[in-house]
């Protein structure tokens, strides 16, 4: 299909302690760097997916990467409805095209810590904006089966979002019986299954009750500077 375009106080030892007592996901990966966040808008209507979906398996890997699979409403009209898409999705994607410089969504798409873009059958060009887009920085996110806590940290001078996403980190297969993709079946993984804003941060430490995800599946939480802006802290669970 190719490029297609459509229309309080929580301290350090509080946190450390939660990480410990609660098994909790932190803002870090393994290796003690901020998580680089890489979401992919995606349709199962669309031929030039795929590859995508095949790449963002493989970036979910690695340990410093969060990697998230939407799916996207506009292709449903091709003749497959897309059993994971959501009109709150396409919104999310819509809502980063005027910052990243775009007329409008196209799929496969790639966006890196909400700063940057790539198209997402592209695994080279992929892979140098990883490395080389501009990371989030530190801060303490840490999240249990019923909470959140988010550190006092640096906010943008109009605070930002927060975000809490469930997703599932198992691969699942597909069968398309219509459409573009028809008699593939098409593996995905990091699916996204509920995307939700949890209100506004102002920089002062936190704590929220959430929902506890449903069974099989996992939680992150995004901080992100609002209308499509920069993710600024990303955790999970």
């Amino acid at each position: 299909m190719g490029l297609r375009s459509k229309v309080g106080y929580v301290s350090a030892v509080s946190v450390i302690a939660g990480l410990l007592s609660l098994g909790a996901g932190a803002a870090f990966a393994g290796n003690g760097k901020p998580l680089t966040v890489v979401e992919l808008f995606t349709s199962q209507g669309c031929s030039s997916c795929p590859p995508a979906n095949a790449n963002l398996i493989e970036i979910s890997k690695r340990p410093d990467v969060l990697a998230l699979s939407f799916g996207v409403t506009y292709w449903d009209r091709l003749g497959w409805k897309d059993i994971f898409a959501a009109p709150e999705y396409t919104d999310r994607q819509v809502t980063y095209e005027t910052p990243l410089g775009r007329d409008g969504p196209f799929t496969p798409q790639m966006v890196v810590n909400g700063r940057a873009d790539v198209v997402g059958n592209r695994i080279g060009e992929i892979d140098h904006l990883i490395a080389t887009a501009p990371k989030p920085d530190p801060l303490s996110v840490v999240i249990s089966d019923n909470s959140l806590a988010i550190a006092a940290g640096k906010a943008p001078a109009n605070g930002a979002d927060i975000w809490l996403v469930t997703y599932d980190d198992k691969t699942v297969n597909v069968p398309v019986s219509r459409g573009e993709n028809t008699g593939h079946t098409l593996p995905h993984k990091n699916v996204v299954h509920s995307l939700s804003n949890l209100g506004h941060w102002d920089g002062k430490a936190v704590t929220l009750d959430i929902a506890p995800a449903k069974p099989g599946l996992r939680t992150a939480v995004l901080i992100q500077a609002p209308h499509g802006g920069p993710i600024l802290a990303a955790a999970t669970n």
